[in-house]
Parts: structure tokens; C-alpha cells; sequence
């Protein structure tokens, strides 16, 4: 199995300035990142950056990084010029871990890179594990995604499914079985969608949701789910997400 992992990263965070080069334990996070992706069986792991000071960074810890501009709308745009720069093939696969993740698991990338090997009837691949908190369940930052036979995703959404007929009599005070899954941002891609996606119409579904994936099913595009039993590591989106990381990064030191 040969694949790339792709980290993009940008300075403009608007809840966490800089998030990039946060210090976790001595490191810029986006370091933090690429060294756990390099536990991962990727043939090479590259950070897709915006900001000359984030490949600085990279380069003072021996981790390739390469400079995209500045102004993609989305992380997708980001990597699809990055497979350009890097001259990828159409057939490769590429792994996106996000550059927010110290924490990612090397087991999940190596899984969303096997089973998109596994699944060429698919243009995509993610993860999914199933959910056993009422909190999470209702909760619309917690993206929950539905199932066919395969394990091909039919639908994500911000909402709570699958839901059961009589939820609404019974208020939600339990969880529906099966167990729901919780969605788990990170993704498999062929890099011949990868050069596609950016130039897809925005779908309706994606708007209202406001998530990106929904674009792919929506022009007819698969997407393969890989159940796993382990939840995902802490990701870092506010500086109250920094302090946890940080004490994280503390008690396994």
C-alpha cells in the first residue's frame, strides 16, 4: 500500500491566531501532526502551507513542506494544488489529516488509506465510530453519518440520525439501536477526484449542513466508512482546546 499524507495549513484562524505554530510541548502543533502521521505506513508526509513562517518551521524539524496560496476557499482547493506542486499521479491516494490534530492516530490514517485501496467503486474514504453519548447525539458540532450494506455513506448531517420513529414522543433521553456514528474528519481521496472536487458545484445539502463532503455525494460520488472502535484524539480549535492538548501532551510526557 503506497500512499501520502497531505497536512494543510494556514495562519488565518480566526478563533486561534497562528494556530499552526502553537507550542505543544515544545513544538509547533503542525510539527506535532506530521510526526504522528509519520508513524503512519505513508510513503511521505508533506504539510501544504500558506505562510513562508510555516515552512520555516517545518523545515527546522526535517519535515517537507511546500508553499500554496493563500487565498483557497477550502482545505480541498489547498490539496488539490498541492497534488499539482508535488506532481502526483491521477491514481495515487492521498490521505488528509488535518492540521489541527497533534493527536491523530497513525492506525486511522493507514485505515482510510487501505480501505480506499480496498473500494475502487469509491472516490473517497473516512472514518466513523459508533456514538454512546445522548450529548453527542444531539449535539450539532458532532457530525453523525448513516450507513448502506457496504459501509458507503448515504448521508452526514449536524442532526441527530439515524432517528427512530417515535424520538420526538419520547424526547431524547437515550440512543437509538443500532448505535448512531459520529464522523471522524479524516479522509481518503483518489487524486483524480481531488483535481475534480474543487471545480463541483456547491450542493444545496452542503450549504444548509455546512459540510464540505456532502458535495461528493451529491454529483454521485462514493464514499467509504471505515467503523472504528477507538474515538478520535483531541483536535484544537480554540485556545481552550489548547490548554486540554497541552495537559494531554503533560501526563504522557
Amino acid at each position: 500500500m503506497s500512499f501520502c499524507v497531505l497536512i494543510p495549513a494556514r495562519m488565518s484562524s480566526t478563533r486561534l491566531p497562528n494556530k499552526p505554530l502553537v507550542d505543544i510541548a515544545g513544538l509547533p502543533m503542525v510539527v506535532r501532526v506530521a510526526l504522528r502521521a509519520q508513524h503512519s505506513l505513508a510513503a511521505r508526509v508533506v504539510v501544504a502551507a500558506d505562510d513562508e513562517r510555516i515552512g520555516a518551521a517545518c523545515a527546522q524539524h526535517n519535515i517537507q513542506s511546500i508553499m500554496t496560496r493563500h487565498d483557497h476557499p477550502s482545505g480541498s482547493d489547498r490539496l488539490a494544488e498541492a497534488c499539482d506542486v508535488l506532481g502526483l499521479n491521477d491514481s495515487d491516494i492521498v490521505v488528509n489529516v488535518q492540521g489541527d490534530e497533534p493527536m491523530i492516530d497513525p492506525e486511522a490514517i493507514n485505515a482510510a488509506a487501505h480501505l480506499l485501496q480496498e473500494r475502487p467503486d469509491c472516490s473517497m474514504s473516512t472514518l466513523a465510530h459508533a456514538i454512546d453519548s445522548v450529548d453527542d447525539f444531539v449535539n450539532p458540532n458532532v457530525v453523525k453519518v448513516v450507513l448502506d450494506a457496504r459501509q458507503t455513506a448515504l448521508y452526514f448531517s449536524r442532526a441527530p440520525i439515524a432517528w427512530w420513529r417515535d424520538g420526538f414522543a419520547q424526547g431524547v433521553t437515550s440512543l437509538p439501536l443500532p448505535a448512531p456514528l459520529r464522523h471522524i474528519g479524516l479522509y481518503g481521496y483518489r487524486v483524480n477526484f481531488l483535481r475534480q472536487f474543487p471545480r463541483l458545484s456547491q450542493a444545496p445539502i452542503e450549504v444548509t449542513e455546512s459540510l464540505e463532503q456532502l458535495r461528493a455525494i451529491w454529483h454521485g460520488h462514493r464514499i467509504a466508512v471505515h467503523i472504528t472502535a477507538n474515538a478520535p484524539g483531541m483536535g484544537v480549535d480554540t485556545p481552550e482546546d489548547l490548554v486540554r492538548v497541552r495537559q494531554a501532551f503533560e501526563l504522557n510526557s
